[in-house]
């Protein structure tokens, strides 16, 4: 196998284990949170979506509530009214859109309809009457045309493109709806790995990796420097949620302006070592998670996140 080859296989991996990674948590969801994650498709943006599916069960409704307040338009009243309107299109988008063998909402025209709202006008072309001989519906939001086409005529209507300029401009009105909020710094997130460096029957020792980037941690000024503090919790629980090892430890961050622009783009990383002695067998029969808890004191932003702990038998 040649070397490009390998290089290619080696960058579909860098993409796909990810998205495989995050396969798995989404059909492990229990039934409420996958309905959650169902519903808001259209609107969650990819950070939050590997947030919510990286959480412990335990704080998902949290995740869920700040969700919402995020879009509140007007967060002084008690009604929040993007999630009252964002419902209220999916509701209507069932009932217009049923015929297609799902819920309405999930159709082409119905994920419009749930994010642009009724078109200011809806031209309907039945067979034979439309552009190329199919069945239409062109659909208008001010002068901006929306086009679905029926290619047999059964009432199935997908979502069509004439030329790139009409492509382009349609993912552009996409992507500005489904920006539902205004951000001035990413969503505090890390990446977090468990290194086994030394894996015996008596001792079980590796490191744990925290990364976050540069760009979602926020200092404040201190002398002629800009500082912050990271805490880390962990806890490694066996599969009766009991707690078989934990660590607390705090990282202090010192840095200029300059070093802060040069490193924007790079990651912060943390190294926590781990060395187990006890409990082997029983972080070997059964399913073990590791809960870490990060907080940065500047702000008191956290992020919290469970990573199955392995631990195979050796005969």
């Amino acid at each position: 196998m040649s070397k490009s080859i390998f290089s290619v296989l080696a960058i579909l991996s860098l993409i796909l284990l990810p998205s495989c990674r995050l396969y798995q948590l989404e059909r492990k969801l229990d039934p409420e949170n996958a309905e959650f994650l169902s519903k808001v498709r259209y609107i969650i943006t990819k950070e939050e979506r590997k947030i919510f599916l990286e959480l412990p069960d335990e704080e998902r409704e949290n995740f869920r509530e700040e969700f919402w307040k995020r879009r509140d338009p007007n967060p002084e009243t008690e009604e929040n009214e993007f999630k009252t309107e964002y419902f209220n299109h999916i509701e209507r988008a069932d009932e217009l859109f049923s015929g297609e063998g799902k819920p309405g909402w999930l159709t082409d025209r119905g994920r419009i309809y749930v994010l642009f709202g009724p078109p200011s006008d809806r031209m309907t072309y039945p067979m034979g009457t439309g552009s190329y001989g199919n069945c239409q519906e062109i659909w208008y939001y001010g002068n901006f045309p929306v086009i679905f086409i029926d290619y047999y005529c059964n009432g199935t209507y997908r979502l069509a493109t004439y030329n790139l300029a009409h492509l382009f401009a349609l993912n552009q009105a996409l992507a500005s709806s489904q920006k539902t909020f205004e951000e001035e710094k990413g969503i505090f997130d890390f990446n977090c790995e468990i290194e086994k460096t030394l894996v015996s029957t008596e001792k079980v020792q590796g490191l744990v990796v925290i990364e976050i980037d540069y760009a979602l941690i926020w200092f404040k000024s201190a002398d002629d420097k800009l500082e912050t503090t990271l805490d880390v919790s962990l806890e490694l629980r066996d599969s009766a949620s009991q707690v078989i090892w934990d660590h607390q430890d705090s990282f202090l961050i010192q840095l200029d302006e300059i070093e802060l622009q040069k490193r924007s783009r790079q990651r912060y990383i943390i190294e926590i070592p781990f060395s187990l002695e006890e409990d082997l067998e029983r972080l070997r029969k059964g399913k073990n998670l590791l809960h870490i808890h990060l907080k940065n004191r500047t702000g008191g932003e956290e992020a919290k996140k469970v990573k199955e702990f392995r631990l195979e038998s050796i005969s």
